[in-house]
C-alpha cells in the first residue's frame, strides 16, 4: 500500500517510553507529569460524572467553558474575546493544530516551521497537501529572522511558532515579536499559528504572547492546552483562539473530525477554571526545575537554560561522541534513565549532542534519576 506519510514511523516518544518499560528505566522522556492532579479537580469530576452532562456538547464547546476561557484570557492578557465565535475547544492541542492546517492550507501552499519543532506540524501539513518549509534555529535556539524574512513568500500560507518552545525550553523575547510583526506586515495574507501550550509554565522571563499584539492576534490562531496547564495530559482537552473569519473555517473541519469534546471533562474544567490562579503554575514548576538542576550539579552534563515548559535540555559532549539517538538508547540500557534526543525534532536530523529531560516528576523520581545520571 502506498503511504501518505513515508517519513513517519513510530514516534520517538513511544519508542523511548517502551524502552524505559523494557529496561525498567526512570522515564524522563515523554512530557507528562507523574504526580496527582489537584484534588479539587477530582472532586468536581466525581460530582459531574453523576450529573446529566453525558451527551454531546455544542460543537465549539460547552458554553460555560467558552465563557470561562474568555474570562481567563481577559484576566491574564487583558484581551476581550467573544466566547461563541472566537474560541474552539479541541480534543487536545494537536487535534486543534491538525484541524487548523487542514482547514487553511491548500495544495502547494507552504508552511514555515522553525526547527527543532514539535513533531505533529510536518505530517499535518503534508496531509493537507501543503509543503513544509523548515528553518533551523541557531544552536542556542534563537530565531534567525533574516532567514525567516528571506524564506516567507507569496506561497507561504502559515508560519508556525512555539513559545515557550518545546523541546528547548527557550522563550521568545520582545525583539522576536517585533521581527515577527514585521514579517506579518510584509505579507498581508500570512496567517500565524502561535503554539502556546506552555504559556503558564514560565520562570524568570516574561511570556510574550500573540494575545498581546493587535496585528498578530487579528491574524493568529493561538493554541492552548488544559492538559499542560493543569497537568491533565490524558484528558486531551485544548482550545484554539482566533478571529471569527479564521475560526469558522477551522470549525468546518473540527465538526467532521471529532464534532465535540468529552462532555464531562468540559464541565469539570468549566467549574474549575474560575477557581484557580494559573499565574502560580510557573513557581510550582520553577521549583522542580531548580531542584533538578541542583541534583545534576555534579554531573558531566551541561544543562542549558530552561526559561519555560517542563523540559531541561542538556549537552553530553563531555561524556560521549555517540549520536544523540544512540546516546539515549545507551542511557536507557546502561544507566536506567530515558530521555529524548533533540535531532528527531529537526527535519534534517541536526545533532548538537543535546538531549531533553522532563522534570515534571515527583521529587523522589528526580532524585533517583539524578543519582544515576551523576554516576556517568
Amino acid at each position: 500500500m502506498q503511504t501518505k506519510l513515508p517519513k513517519v514511523g513510530t514516534t520517538i516518544f513511544t519508542t523511548m517510553s517502551q524502552m524505559a518499560n523494557e529496561y525498567q528505566a526512570i522515564n524522563l522522556s515523554q512530557g507528562f507529569p507523574n504526580f496527582p492532579i489537584d484534588p479539587l479537580i477530582e472532586e468536581l469530576l466525581a460530582k459531574n460524572s453523576k450529573e446529566n452532562v453525558h451527551q454531546y456538547t455544542p460543537m465549539a464547546g460547552l458554553p460555560a467553558l467558552l465563557e470561562g476561557i474568555a474570562a481567563l484570557v481577559s484576566r491574564v492578557y487583558q484581551r476581550n474575546i467573544h466566547p461563541a465565535t472566537e474560541i474552539l475547544v479541541t480534543a487536545g492541542a494537536t487535534q486543534g493544530i491538525f484541524a487548523a492546517l487542514q482547514a487553511l492550507v491548500h495544495p502547494g501552499e507552504e508552511v514555515v516551521i522553525l526547527d527543532p519543532a514539535y513533531d505533529c506540524y510536518d505530517p499535518a501539513v503534508h496531509l493537507a497537501g501543503g509543503k513544509p518549509v523548515h528553518i533551523s534555529m541557531r544552536e542556542d535556539f534563537t530565531i534567525d529572522w533574516k532567514e525567516v524574512r528571506e524564506t516567507v513568500n507569496q506561497k507561504t500560507r502559515i508560519l508556525i511558532i512555539n513559545n515557550p518552545h518545546n523541546p528547548s525550553g527557550k522563550m521568545m523575547e520582545e525583539s522576536d515579536f517585533n521581527s515577527l510583526v514585521q514579517v506579518m506586515g510584509d505579507h498581508p495574507n500570512l496567517i500565524l499559528i502561535s503554539d502556546e501550550v506552555y504559556e503558564f509554565i514560565t520562570f524568570e522571563k516574561k511570556h510574550f504572547s500573540a494575545h498581546n499584539h493587535e496585528i498578530l492576534r487579528n491574524r493568529s490562531i493561538i493554541v492552548s492546552s488544559f492538559g499542560k496547564t493543569f497537568h491533565l495530559t490524558g484528558w486531551k482537552v485544548g482550545y484554539l483562539i482566533a478571529p471569527e473569519y479564521i475560526l469558522k473555517e477551522i470549525k468546518k473541519v473540527h465538526q467532521y473530525l471529532v464534532f465535540s469534546v468529552n462532555s464531562v471533562a468540559q464541565k469539570t474544567l468549566a467549574d474549575y477554571i474560575s477557581t484557580t490562579d494559573v499565574t502560580t503554575l510557573g513557581t510550582f514548576y520553577q521549583d522542580k526545575r531548580d531542584r533538578f538542576k541542583e541534583l545534576m550539579a555534579k554531573s558531566k552534563f551541561e544543562l542549558l537554560p530552561s526559561e519555560g515548559t517542563y523540559f531541561q535540555t542538556a549537552r553530553y559532549k563531555a561524556i560521549s561522541q555517540l549520536s544523540d539517538v544512540q546516546f539515549c538508547e545507551w542511557m536507557v540500557k546502561e544507566v536506567g534513565v530515558a530521555a529524548i534526543p533533540l535531532s528527531v525534532f529537526y527535519e534534517d536530523s541536526t545533532d548538537y549532542r543535546t538531549i531533553r529531560f522532563c522534570f515534571a516528576k515527583t521529587d523522589e523520581t528526580l532524585v533517583q534519576a539524578a543519582e544515576r545520571l551523576c554516576r556517568i
